[in-house]
């Protein structure tokens, strides 16, 4: 701090026992107890900065030292202020309670003694005069300090809510709350939930007496409002290391009721003690294995990113979109200047700079500390502004906004006391007002009646109840990979409004995000979650009506050139084709047809059965069809020649065997797959943000796969035999339009293949259909087109001498 003309700096103390870089065996925590001395020496000035630490023991400076600068810039500020205690310097001492009650009363007592002499109620230091403490943020600490400070009637200011009993005036009479009270809080976040319709959600507390009064408070309240909570978990607070592993693993086995819970919002209530082990089990979820949570957290006052040195690098997205009910902050002027000022060497009374400056930049400002060859040396020109925001945040918070104007607090009661001295005349020697014979007693009459506006412009007085008159800022926390986070205030819960009217949000600013229930999504604005709209191919839309008249329609053409085939069956071009498979192959594109309809509609357990097995056991009767066929053109040529041993194969029965051992080892396939993994109705959530696509499951992708790639050997072969036999006589030969329809056939199915896997929802299964009906179309048009035409419009072409004479003629 640099020097003025008002102050002088005095050498601090420096870090207490254990001094130095010591190791985790006993970790305490240290969110600080600030303990502000506001003192008045006539001539010399009293700064001085003391952290007490346990032997061997480390703890987290960096969140923390924001608010021991929030305190130095106020005492700055005061001191440099020719209006405000001319000729008198306010200095600060700070303790630390480290969460243990025997910690805090020793600390408390210390205060009551002279500095290095632990003598309670014994001081002979007049220059360093106790007028107010600062602190805590913890309910449980505030209460252990006041119950030795209210003997002394020394005016407490606290930084964190207090139980209804210590709000009693009665028992509490010298406390004043730099937050407002709780119970605000708690009507606004459950109109939260209610602006967002969360009416399911899940509750953390604390395992002690405040998490029991949170929820004696808060459960009614959810109650009368509608609004369930699926869970209640108690978190359960460590003082030291040691206790650090039995406590996460059993929050490990509490994280499965977070897993297993439907709802998407989580309500958190806890002190930094409890915070910390949920900030810590959450963001490393991953390494114990588990799955994140992806839900909304809405979280109270005491709520902060508030890092030990092992969490520096750990990942806080986990916590991205959360919202907190937060002390109202502003940002006096000066104060970003001031903390471009903190260097190492920047006042020889600050005592915590070193271990801040250790810790949030990893290296070491003395050589000595060296312990390992990675460890660096501080240079001590790092820059504040490169360390991410769950270190060190530059704009002030919430609790340092608190302390800050409980410091000014503090000056403007002294001042008033100046003043109203000064009127009766009571100076000393030298024109500098005595503070010697003020007791903290007298403030209380000055701070119950204060009002006045800090240098950031805002009114600091306190209600009859001794809590500052303010509200609440609800603040979306938007976090980054690089562990930074940016506070955006989203909306303000006025304290002048009854029963938490006074909420408003601003939407736009928001960046909340919950995870919908699986069969909802959630709405363009993204405000609220609606169900998914079910999707499956239905005969009542038009895409489902086109395809089943489709189907319909190409099964009656194949009817009727069955039809035709039968009444003309005595012709020569029925007969010379192999009349029976012909009749085979007719049928069996029949059934191609008409099984189509087995994808349309809802799909129940016997569609999803039959759908594809008996799509691919016609298939290969068809194509069995056509390889016999053409098969038999070819033996029926070769058996022509003299002398061929060929004409023993040719007849009906070597085709029906082609057919029906092709056919058999696909029923086989089918067999296997409806025995083993057989398709069955099920729900896509997922493949499409706004509908539940009603599919069939087909078991085991394998065995489709199979059935197709089975199709596709004999489609292969058939087009391979039918493009060697499509020169041969064409007199009886039918392979040149086997072989055109079967390249029809594999172009359909190979295209078929990349675009049904491209696809999802009834997209895909109308790419199916379609592929069905075209192949089976194909088939139908290039085999019996030309001899439908012949049957029906040139019937002299139909005869044996005909075809002969055709044949001598080619």
């Amino acid at each position: 701090m640099p020097e003025s003309g008002k102050t002088q700096q005095a050498r601090s103390a420096r870090l207490g026992a254990g001094g130095g870089r010591a190791g985790l065996k006993r970790w305490r925590p240290a969110s600080a107890l600030l303990s502000c001395s506001a003192c008045s020496p006539t001539r010399l000035p009293c700064f001085q900065c003391r952290l007490m630490l346990v032997a061997n023991g480390a703890s987290s400076v960096s969140k923390e030292y924001q608010n021991i600068l929030a305190l130095a810039f106020a005492v700055k500020e005061i001191n440099e202020n020719p209006k405000i205690l001319p000729n008198t310097t306010l200095g600060f001492h700070i303790l630390n309670s480290y969460y243990i009650a025997r910690m805090t009363y020793k600390a408390t007592l210390s205060l009551l003694s002279t500095q290095q002499r632990f003598i309670p109620n014994f001081k002979c230091d007049r220059k360093k005069h106790l007028m107010a403490v600062i602190g805590a943020l913890a309910s449980e600490t505030s209460a252990n300090i006041a119950t030795i400070l209210g003997i002394y009637k020394i005016p407490q200011f606290t930084s964190g809510p207090l139980s209804p009993v210590q709000r009693d005036k009665m028992l509490f009479p010298y406390i004043y709350q730099m937050v407002p009270n709780e119970a605000l809080m708690f009507i606004g976040i459950v109109h939260l939930f209610q602006h967002f319709k969360w009416t399911w959600i899940g509750l953390l507390a604390m395992d002690d007496n405040s998490g029991d009064r949170f929820l004696q408070m808060v459960i009614p309240l959810l109650t009368q409002n509608k609004i369930c909570s699926s869970f209640t978990v108690r978190i359960t607070r460590i003082t030291f290391m040691d206790d650090f592993a039995e406590v996460v693993f059993m929050l490990q086995n509490q994280y499965h009721v977070f897993l297993e819970s439907k709802a998407n919002v989580y309500f958190v209530y806890g002190e930094p003690p409890s915070l910390h082990i949920l900030s810590m089990l959450l963001t490393a979820a991953e390494s114990f294995g588990l799955p994140p949570l992806g839900k909304v957290w809405i979280v109270t006052s005491q709520w902060d990113f508030n890092t030990w040195s092992i969490q520096k690098s750990w990942d806080i997205m986990v916590f991205h979109g959360a919202l907190s009910f937060v002390i109202h902050s502003n940002q006096p002027p000066g104060f970003h200047n001031f903390l471009q000022m903190i260097k190492p060497s920047w006042s020889k009374g600050d005592g915590f700079i070193q271990e801040f400056w250790e810790q949030a930049f990893d290296c070491s400002l003395k050589r000595s500390y060296l312990h390992e060859e990675s460890e660096r040396m501080c240079t001590g020109e790092e820059k504040l502004e490169s360390l991410p925001a769950i270190l060190f945040e530059r704009s002030m918070t919430g609790r340092s906004y608190g302390v800050y104007n409980a410091a000014y607090a503090v000056a403007h009661a002294l001042h008033a006391i100046y003043i109203s001295r000064s009127k009766q005349k009571q100076l000393v020697e030298g024109g500098g007002l005595s503070f010697h014979n003020v007791e903290p007693w007298q403030l209380h009459h000055f701070l119950r009646n204060i009002d006045f506006n800090n240098t950031a412009r805002d009114t600091v007085r306190f209600n009859a109840n001794g809590e500052i008159v303010e509200g609440f800022e609800v603040t979306n926390w938007v976090t980054f990979p690089n562990s930074s986070f940016v506070r955006v205030k989203v909306g303000r819960l006025a304290p002048q409004e009854p029963q938490g009217q006074g909420l408003t949000l601003r939407e736009d600013h928001m960046d909340v995000c919950i995870n919908c229930p699986e069969d909802h999504h959630s709405n363009m604005q993204r405000t609220k979650c609606i169900p998914k709209n079910i999707s499956f191919l239905s005969y009542k839309e038009p895409l489902g009506i086109i395809l089943a008249i489709s189907a319909i329609s190409f099964a009656l053409i194949t009817a009727l050139v069955l039809q035709i085939f039968v009444k003309h069956r005595d012709t020569a071009l029925v007969k010379a084709n192999n009349r029976s498979l012909t009749y085979i192959l007719l049928i069996s594109l029949l059934l191609c047809f008409l099984c189509s309809l087995l994808f349309i509609g809802q799909p129940v357990n016997v569609t999803c059965l039959l759908r594809q097995t008996t799509f691919g056991f016609i298939f290969s009767v068809v194509l069995s069809i056509m390889l016999a066929k053409t098969i038999t053109v070819i033996l029926a040529f070769m058996a022509t020649k003299p002398g061929s041993r060929m004409r023993k194969w040719v007849g009906k029965k070597m085709a029906h065997l082609i057919i029906f051992s092709c056919s058999l080892l696909q029923a086989g396939i089918c067999t296997l797959w409806l025995s083993t993994s057989p398709p069955f109705p099920d729900k896509d959530l997922h493949s499409l943000t706004d509908k539940i696509i009603l599919e069939c499951n087909e078991g085991s992708a394998a065995m489709f796969y199979y059935v197709l790639g089975y199709m596709g050997f004999l489609a292969i072969v058939s087009l391979s035999v039918a493009f060697l036999a499509r020169k041969l006589p064409d007199s009886f030969n039918e392979a040149k339009f086997i072989t055109f329809s079967m390249l029809v056939f594999c172009s359909v199915w190979i295209s078929f293949v990349p675009t049904y896997l491209s696809t999802k929802g009834k997209s895909m299964v109308a790419v199916e259909i379609f592929s069905i009906l075209t192949s089976s179309a194909g088939l139908l048009g290039c085999i019996f087109t030309p001899k439908c035409y012949i049957i029906i419009l040139s019937p002299k072409l139909n005869n044996k001498d005909q075809l002969i004479r055709r044949n001598k003629i080619k």
